[in-house]
């Protein structure tokens, strides 16, 4: 499946979520998202982002351990969805508004967590997922400066 659907179907899934373990669930389905987009666009990308797609896919991977994926992830995750990246602009700026919505909800969860441990998870998940954010942000503007200097 083509990753700007996967992105749309975890913005919704996200838009849905109306309990702390559901932002949790999306919030990690978000980070594998980023992990799984990262390494496809470091092995079949352009050739001017393939390190920094590598990074993404590095940061992606390190979130797993942040933040424990509850058993009850419905369907599996949407990241084992990918198959391509057809429009790498598009995917890349939608995962990026999707990495900044996951945010704007793990803020949510941590201003209602009532134990310490749910508070500290949230912001090591917020950290991660800012980074992976900066590091679609510098891909994008890899890709623009691609297409303002053809070769």
């Amino acid at each position: 499946m083509d990753a700007v659907r996967i992105i749309a179907a975890s913005r919704r899934g996200l838009a849905e979520a109306n309990t702390v373990q559901g932002v949790i669930v999306e919030a990690w389905q978000a980070q594998a998202l980023a992990e799984a987009v990262g390494s496809h666009l470091a092995i079949f990308g352009p050739y001017e982002v393939r390190s920094r797609a590598r990074g993404l896919g590095d940061a992606g991977g390190r979130f797993s351990g942040g933040l424990l994926c509850p058993a009850s992830v419905t369907g599996g995750l949407r990241a084992a969805q990918l198959s391509e990246v057809r429009d790498a602009k598009a995917a890349l700026t939608g995962l990026c508004r999707l990495l900044r919505e996951v945010c704007e909800a793990l803020v949510a969860v941590v201003l209602l967590a009532d134990e310490e441990g749910m508070y500290w998870t949230c912001v090591e998940a917020m950290d991660t997922v800012d980074e992976s954010r900066d590091r679609v942000a510098g891909i994008l503007e890899k890709l623009e400066v691609r297409d303002r200097n053809p070769a």
